[in-house]
């Protein structure tokens, strides 16, 4: 491609590769219905048509691979729906479409659910590139689920040995055909996300068949598997004609388990030359730098002349700065110590901890004189009451009373109250008194009073 001052000139070959991505890559998937017409079938078993109706024809590619899955054989003049894709053949600059499968009016029931199933899965941009994982250019650990059995797993083994290169190989083994082959294959390849989370690359690997053989690499639930997987999954199912929902939702397809070998393992003892080769570029680099560095250091010592006088200099004049550094800093130190010293005995000496101790020792001795004093006077107080009260019982009634003594109080009949008597002439006949006794008392009725004179010795006695 050439830039003109008024516009681009295109060569011949970029100008139909820029077609062909283009046309491949808005035409990924489709189906066309017309009639065969032209159809050749070579040595190689490959079928080349034309596909055409009333208005254009289109050119068609059946190949050996795919047709053994047709239910019958294709023909001149019968009306087909091609499943394919659209590409364009460089050298002859003629655009194609690459068949995978054929319907036959209804016929081809796997093959119909085949493109359903993808044409669903598209629709929901399982096979986006978007999607697609980045492998890991050098693996440490790739994981086979594949059959231990068969063939494509020693095909595998065979490529890496030949590599030479460091990778664990760990074979998952599953069922690659039947009715129970999809489960295990999806359960595989959850398990090794969910419990061999170090893996750097899954390879789903079976060699070829037919349709119903490769069948198990069709199911829906294989597909979502690869599409949940964290670990990015290669796809190497059948041959180079052999295409499965696996290969369109894996992250890398690879046309044989083979190729997978070759694509993914690097090639350890290329890369072993490729590390020598740069080891010794490296090393001619290193002694061509040393060299050059080498000589601007003789050039420059030439220019700078003897410095053995200089750097002597320097030293004693670095000694001798040194050694008066250290005699000021010893001297500073000394100095400080002592004003350390001179603070430290000042601040004990006016420590408030001497004072808090002297307060305490006051505040100790004045508790024991309160504790002293209130006791004393506690004793004193006891001493003063028993006195009062012994003088008090000697006064009392109640002391009077035991001797024989008692009360005697009139009661109102009207309100209740009650008086003391202390004259006969204060009750008539039939009034009610109270008799208080020593212990107890009594309610009596009076019979009768008398006055009596006290006697002279019983009034001295009352006085």
């Amino acid at each position: 491609m050439i830039q003109g001052n008024d516009a681009t000139v295109y060569s011949v070959s970029s100008l139909t590769r820029e077609l062909k991505n283009l046309v491949e890559g808005r035409y990924r998937f489709i189906s066309v219905q017309g009639e065969i017409s032209n159809l050749k079938i070579p040595y190689s078993g490959h079928a080349y048509f034309t596909l055409k109706d009333d208005g254009a024809q289109l050119k068609g590619v059946l190949f050996k691979g795919q047709a053994k899955y047709l239910e019958k054989a294709i023909k001149d003049g019968q009306q087909v729906i091609c499943h394919g894709r659209i590409s364009i053949y460089e050298p002859r600059g003629d655009y194609q479409i690459i068949v995978d499968s054929v319907n036959f009016q209804g016929s081809g029931l796997l093959q119909l659910r085949f493109e359903k199933l993808k044409k669903q899965l598209h629709s929901e941009g399982l096979f986006d590139q978007e999607r697609k994982q980045e492998l890991n250019k050098f693996p440490q650990n790739i994981v086979l689920i594949t059959s231990p059995s068969g063939a494509a797993v020693h095909d595998f083994l065979n490529i890496w040995r030949k590599r030479s290169f460091p990778t664990n190989i760990s074979v998952f083994p599953v069922r690659v055909q039947g009715d129970s082959a999809a489960s295990e294959i999806a359960t595989a390849i959850s398990k090794t996300s969910r419990t061999l989370p170090e893996t750097d690359i899954i390879v789903l690997c079976r060699g070829g068949g037919s349709l119903e053989d490769l069948w198990a690499f069709n199911e829906e639930i294989v597909a979502r598997a690869i599409n949940r997987s964290k670990i990015p999954i290669v796809s190497a199912i059948g041959h180079d004609v052999d295409f499965s929902i696996s290969d369109f939702c894996a992250d890398l397809r690879a046309p044989t388990p083979t190729a997978a070998a070759e694509i993914i393992i690097p090639d350890g003892n290329e890369l072993l030359q490729r590390i020598k080769r740069f080891q010794t570029i490296l090393t001619n680099k290193i002694h061509f730098a040393i060299d050059s560095r080498q000589y601007q250091v003789n050039q420059n010592s030439r220019l700078l002349g003897d410095m053995d006088f200089l750097f002597t200099n320097s030293c004693l004049r670095l000694d001798h700065t040194a050694l008066r550094l250290y005699t000021v800093m010893e001297k500073r130190i000394a100095k400080g110590i002592t004003r350390c010293n001179d603070l430290s005995a000042r601040l004990q000496n006016n420590s408030p901890l001497a004072r808090v101790q002297i307060q305490e020792q006051r505040l100790k001795f004045a508790r024991e004189k309160l504790s002293y004093l209130f006791n004393k006077c506690l004793i004193d107080k006891e001493i003063s009451l028993d006195r009062q009260a012994a003088l008090l019982d000697s006064v009392s009634p109640l002391r009077t009373m035991a001797r024989g003594y008692s009360i005697t109080s009139k009661i109102n009949p009207k309100n209740g109250k009650k008086s003391i008597v202390r004259k006969s002439r204060q009750l008539q006949k039939d009034d009610q008194v109270e008799i208080l006794l020593h212990e107890g008392s009594a309610e009596c009725k009076v019979l009768t009073t008398k006055n009596l004179k006290i006697r002279p010795d019983l009034r001295n006695l009352k006085q």
